[in-house]
């Protein structure tokens, strides 16, 4: 049952995770949350859109997948390099929030007078093993997470909302590079994250056919027709607007102790839901036991050996060129018949709409925000 709802628990989960990242210095910016919500709207959307897409046209995960879609549309292995970032940025992003977790519980029990005598990448070290450890459980970590955060998050409500002065900027390429950074990373966009989640619920629904091939081929292929890509999408995308608005006004919000510890071990559930996926991954590649050891080491790397506000500027660069592969592909390399079968719009027009924005659009939107981020970085 869970497996049904893992688009929906990471669509909720990922922008209370890296609102913190992106947004702080622009809580009050009323320009950066308009720019957010056109990023929202014209890249994000049309993104998910196409994970989904090539998911049910695939009928694999992210990495066998892009391999299957290849030879379909006779286009270069180049393309399958996207199932390979897929897996990099979800490793990037359990290490950030793992980071993040080291950094609150020392605080928290700084703040309690408990600290150890211990530094701080040796808890992150350590978390990252647990979160490889519960990784192990598959999906069954997620919900646990959710609740020990929101736990964290109404201790923290309890003590009071901050108080935000909202205000009109000038607007720059780069708050519209932080806005295009925040919409992809807290959506998930160019994660493959729902293109697994949607494979899941694939697999178990032929599984509970039954072990006839044949029986199982026969029902997946009877309710091809009536698949709305819509049905799934929508729901993830407004799902994520409303957290997203709820993330903006808890921000900044002081967490007390007990707080802290619940939000962050939260986290570190929900981490290992991150490292599960990029192991599946790479399981296709090198079976599953090198995969989950690959998946630590490179892990534990990134979380002991690199400075928190550098795995940010990793996590933008990298996420922001799977999502141009992803556009690219999608828009230019794949048959017109085949996606516009695997959407399935009720309406030509939106069809159209679509393929406009995952060719032009969305290409323009991530060339102007990385311009953008390296002017940042360049000041």
């Amino acid at each position: 049952m869970m497996i049904r709802y893992a688009s929906y628990f990471i669509a909720a989960l990922l922008p209370l995770l890296l609102f913190r990242w992106f947004a702080p210095a622009s809580i009050g910016e009323i320009d950066f949350w308009l720019l957010w919500l056109l990023a929202m709207l014209l890249v994000s959307l049309p993104v998910v859109y196409a994970e989904i897409a090539l998911a049910y046209r695939s009928a694999e995960a992210p990495l066998a997948g892009m391999q299957k879609l290849t030879r379909e549309a006779d286009a270069s292995t180049f393309w399958r390099s996207f199932g390979w970032l897929a897996a990099l940025v979800s490793i990037l992003i359990a290490a950030l929030v793992i980071s993040g977790a080291s950094q609150g519980i020392l605080a928290a029990l700084t703040e309690l007078n408990s600290v150890p005598n211990v530094p701080s990448f040796a808890i992150a070290a350590g978390l990252m093993v647990i979160a490889v450890l519960l990784s192990l459980l598959g999906v069954a970590p997620l919900p646990i997470g959710l609740g020990l955060m929101l736990i964290g998050l109404l201790l923290g409500v309890a003590n009071g909302l901050p108080n935000i002065a909202f205000a009109m900027t000038d607007v720059s390429l780069s708050e519209w590079a932080r806005a295009v950074a925040l919409a992809l990373v807290s959506v998930g966009a160019g994660t493959g994250l729902y293109w697994f989640g949607q494979n899941l619920i694939s697999k178990q629904t032929v599984t509970a056919v039954g072990t006839d091939n044949h029986n199982a081929q026969t029902t997946r292929n009877s309710a091809a027709p009536a698949y709305r890509a819509t049905k799934l999408v929508l729901p993830i995308w407004v799902l994520q607007l409303v957290v997203g608005v709820v993330a903006l006004f808890i921000s900044g919000m002081a967490l007390p102790p007990i707080g802290q510890l619940s939000y962050w071990i939260g986290v570190v559930f929900v981490a290992s839901y991150l490292l599960h996926y990029s192991s599946q991954q790479l399981a296709h590649k090198f079976g599953l036991l090198v995969s989950v050891v690959l998946t630590f080491v490179l892990a534990l790397l990134l979380v002991v050996a690199i400075p928190t506000n550098w795995l940010v500027g990793i996590l933008v660069i990298i996420s922001s060129i799977a999502v141009l592969l992803l556009s690219v592909f999608a828009g230019w390399q794949m048959k017109i018949s085949h996606l516009r079968k695997s959407l399935n719009f009720g309406n030509e027009a939106f069809y159209n709409l679509w393929r406009v924005a995952i060719r032009l659009i969305v290409p323009l939107a991530l060339l102007l925000a990385l311009i953008g981020w390296v002017m940042q970085w360049l000041s």
